[in-house]
């Protein structure tokens, strides 16, 4: 598989990365759309080496170039192709209406799409809208999708597929759910997170040999998370050289939050990890993991002596919102300088006593955001991208939005994790998640790094379990051993 750029970009930076490339370092517009189309070629005919017929779908700007340049070489290498226009030819312009003409020149042919087409192609190429799409899908161009959508045939989309905003990875109303997609000179942040990963498919890249010096006067909006093992381990250490844990959760009920958190601080390779919980639990959590220090916890007071020896405290897991969490919470860890993760019911307490701390993660998922920003959920998912910058700038630290391409916030850098399945829709996903984080924190890695690494780690353990054994069924605790595997 194709290793992408790490960097990723706003749509409007794309557009001046290529307005550089064409003014400033002399690459033609024309070219460049060539360029486009040869890649598009060369894909389309990897993919589908078998392919006889193609249809390709055009709308008026210069993603509808592409199609036509892609055309053009389908036809002269012997393929039937068909080009259906959403919209009159007449409104294309400049480097599009040249790759028009060049088609038409060659016979190809253009049919004006109307309703209640059927399609027969083998495979369909979308070049009806660019990445600039910044309103709701309607009309021809709606049922044109939808047309795309039930044709059954293997579709390729041009830079983004066709009602996907390249800013927030969101359906504009429909969009075209692609097999591929292929994308030219910067990476839309929009690729990675939200609804795309259901509409792109696998994302294939090309720079279009723009100069490595455009890239430069542009700096990303935000990059994509990178496996980065921790140093290996020297024989001349100890259990107290990484670190101590201390889950903080558990309230009646909901033990098996707190259980699943601290087993995976453990997993990936944390020296010691304690746990604070209700008194009627502690005994019952080392049954069958005997490796946890577990405590009964009633009171504020109680809870000191543990936090003095943790390294990491993270509170949250299974905590709820009585007296009791509130205590513990506000009282004794909220007002402690050590490095925190603040998860679920304490994410919910939090909004309740918003706070800052430059020395926690929050981990919430969009319901949890909303409640942070006092917004809903529905706003959150709008701009999955602005809403994490929001609760860090509110909150300080670092923030993570879960969720599918979950995002990383802090002061520095806006990052996405790609690792992940719809298996994690389950519960206790988010409990292994905070033991995650904390026990790399306890091994010495920044917040940030944490957070960016957990994300990835926890996404990956949970594609290697699926590849094992499926995603639908997929338990939280399924993770453990490929969370162990996944820090080699």
């Amino acid at each position: 598989m194709q290793k992408l750029p790490i960097t990723l970009y706003r749509n409007e930076q794309i557009r001046e990365l290529d307005r550089i490339a064409i003014h400033e370092y002399g690459i033609a517009g024309f070219e460049l759309m060539s360029r486009a189309g040869n890649v598009l070629f060369q894909q389309l005919t990897r993919l589908c080496p078998n392919a006889q017929s193609v249809a390709v779908f055009c709308g008026t700007g210069n993603n509808a170039g592409d199609g036509y340049i892609v055309a053009n070489l389908l036809l002269n290498a012997g393929l039937s192709v068909c080009v259906y226009s959403v919209a009159n030819s007449c409104q294309l312009k400049g480097d599009a209406l040249t790759a028009y003409q060049h088609y038409t020149a060659a016979q190809g042919k253009v049919i004006h799409y109307q309703t209640k087409v059927k399609l027969t192609a083998d495979v369909i190429v979308d070049a009806l809208f660019g990445s600039g799409l910044n309103k709701a899908v309607t009309g021809l161009y709606a049922n044109a999708i939808a047309t795309i959508n039930q044709s059954g045939a293997f579709v390729l989309a041009v830079d983004i597929p066709s009602g996907l905003n390249a800013d927030t990875g969101n359906v504009m109303g429909v969009a075209v759910k692609a097999n591929a997609t292929v994308t030219f000179i910067g990476l839309n942040q929009g690729l990675f997170t939200g609804q795309a990963a259901d509409y792109c498919g696998d994302i294939i890249y090309e720079s279009l040999a723009v100069p490595d010096a455009v890239f430069t006067m542009q700096v990303p909006s935000a990059v994509r998370v990178i496996h980065q093992p921790l140093p290996r381990r020297l024989r001349y250490t100890h259990k107290g050289s990484y670190g101590h844990v201390l889950i903080i959760g558990g309230e009646l009920g909901y033990l098996g939050a707190a259980r699943l958190a601290a087993e995976a601080a453990l997993r990936v390779g944390t020296g010691l990890v304690s746990v604070a919980t209700r008194s009627s639990h502690a005994g019952l959590m080392t049954i069958n993991r005997p490796e946890l220090m577990c405590h009964g916890v009633e009171t504020g007071e109680q809870l000191m002596p543990l936090l003095a020896k943790a390294s990491v405290i993270a509170i949250g897991t299974g905590l709820g919102q009585s007296d009791w969490a509130i205590e513990l919470l506000i009282t004794a860890v909220l007002a402690t300088q050590k490095p925190l993760i603040i998860d679920a019911d304490a994410l919910n307490l939090l909004a309740c006593n918003p706070i800052t701390n430059s020395n926690w993660i929050l981990t919430p998922h969009p319901a949890e955001a909303a409640r942070l920003l006092h917004c809903t959920t529905t706003d959150i998912q709008q701009d999955r991208f602005a809403a994490v910058s929001a609760l860090q700038a509110k909150y300080h630290g670092v923030a993570i939005l879960k969720g599918s391409g979950s995002l990383i916030a802090s002061n520095k850098t806006l990052a996405v994790s790609n690792t992940g399945n719809a298996g994690m829709a389950s519960g206790g996903m988010g409990d292994v998640l905070t033991g995650v984080l904390a026990g790399l924190v306890a091994q010495g890695l920044s917040l940030e790094q944490a957070a960016q690494q957990g994300v990835f780690l926890h996404g990956l353990a949970a594609d290697k379990a699926a590849l094992a054994d499926g995603e639908r069924g997929l338990l939280a605790s399924d993770l453990m051993p490929y969370l162990r595997r996944g820090m080699e």
